[in-house]
């Protein structure tokens, strides 16, 4: 196998995208399967909703960590944003997923100010949740984040609302570097503001399917 020159490496942010895409697509095709695999899969990965990699070592080797090496390695600093970012992901991913054997709900091009908008009625602010999103953006550390992202994912699964766990897995390792939760909440409350119902409406296929194949 040929190693990609310095050029043609994808930046760290963008390997993680990929990585939480392919693997909580393939986490999903499973699930949606009904395997055996996947539902166990999924059922020991939300235990870790809301919580670092460090806090449940009986979930290490599961979440995909070591395809973020498949590539190239990663510095110290690289390494420790990726996996947080990449373990909240997939165990949110895998929270929301739960109860929802013929429903997608790793969506691509559903943003979180997007998935947030949508669990209000039409044309109206509801103001607990707004808090709650709120809130969810003014986290000052990792910890914080993970404990209020879970509480908006549970309030999307059961709303049955998707969201891009892959664009999530990439803002969440941009959310660790100065000045990077800025620029996520940026990003976050346009596409709260953005949304509208009955719009040209986001991809509606997963990582793991080609461009071509709507979702059944």
């Amino acid at each position: 196998m040929t190693t990609p020159s310095v050029a043609d490496r994808r930046s760290a942010g963008d390997l993680i995208r990929d990585v939480a895409g392919a693997y909580i697509g393939d986490l999903q095709a499973g699930y949606l399967d009904d395997r055996s695999s996947a539902v166990a899969a999924l059922a020991q990965l939300r235990r870790g909703a809301g919580k670092l990699p460090e806090e449940v070592p009986e979930l290490w080797g599961m979440a995909g960590t070591d395809r973020l090496y498949a590539e190239r390695p990663l510095s110290y600093n690289e390494a420790v944003k990726a996996e947080a970012a990449l373990f909240l992901a997939v165990t949110l991913y895998a929270l929301h997923q739960q109860s929802h054997p013929d429903q997608r709900m790793h969506r691509r091009g559903v943003e979180l100010g997007e998935a947030v908008r949508r669990l209000m009625p039409v044309g109206k602010i509801d103001e607990p949740i707004r808090r709650r999103f709120v809130r969810v953006g003014a986290a000052n550390t990792r910890q914080v984040l993970a404990n209020r992202l879970r509480e908006i994912i549970t309030l999307l699964r059961r709303e049955s609302i998707p969201l891009d766990y892959a664009l999530l897995a990439r803002q969440l390792y941009q959310a660790q570097h100065p000045e990077g939760m800025r620029q996520v909440r940026q990003s976050w409350g346009r596409s709260f503001h953005s949304y509208r119902p009955g719009g040209s409406g986001a991809e509606t296929r997963t990582d793991n399917e080609p461009a071509e194949k709507e979702p059944q």
